[in-house]
């Protein structure tokens, strides 16, 4: 499956590491793209959405 996830907090490059870090951690195998200046957390996984918004929340990116 396919998100698309706005997360609010994501300011710079580091913190789209630390992001896809975080989903890497759930799903190893996960297609992440997170961009800074939109915003925009793209994720292609086999893991669940609430899964993906929890691995988030737990590193500091909540999803608005």
């Amino acid at each position: 499956m396919t998100f698309q996830l706005t997360v609010p907090n994501m300011a710079c490059s580091a913190c789209a590491s630390t992001i896809t870090k975080a989903l890497q951690a759930v799903d190893a195998n996960a297609s992440i793209q997170a961009d800074p200046t939109t915003k925009l957390v793209s994720v292609e996984t086999q893991a669940s959405e609430i899964v993906i918004k929890e691995a988030l929340a737990a590193a500091g990116y909540p999803v608005a």
